[in-house]
């Protein structure tokens, strides 16, 4: 048995409010929608991962996603044209990767980061 997909499940009533953020901030392409429920992602790429941490790095608080990049610069002048507050960041971590912290919609804490 191979695991395929983990997909992260975001609890809310306000399901469309997920386009502004996933889809036009971070170009993400609805993938189902059912009303109810809408997935967005990459077709084109489906990583099968699941990370659990004490803490975010660097003292911050974990996030409850991460939201790799190919251009961070990019991503950031998407959230700050969004008019999205940044919480932590833009920073170069000691581990090789430059990110930054928002909040989607619905107060989920997420990590935006690309490998330098």
């Amino acid at each position: 048995m191979k695991v395929k997909r983990i997909v992260a499940n975001i609890s809310t009533q306000a399901v469309s409010d997920a386009k502004d953020f996933y889809g036009s901030v971070f170009g993400l392409d609805l993938l189902m929608d059912h009303g109810w429920i809408a997935t967005y992602g990459s077709p084109e790429r489906m990583a099968v991962q699941i990370s659990f941490a004490s803490q975010g790095g660097s003292d911050t608080p974990t996030p409850d996603l991460s939201i790799e990049v190919d251009d961070i610069a990019a991503a950031l002048e998407r959230v700050k044209a969004a008019g999205i507050p940044i919480e932590y960041g833009p920073v170069d971590e000691p581990w090789g990767v430059r990110r930054f912290y928002v909040r989607d919609p619905f107060g989920k804490l997420i990590n935006v980061l690309a490998h330098t």
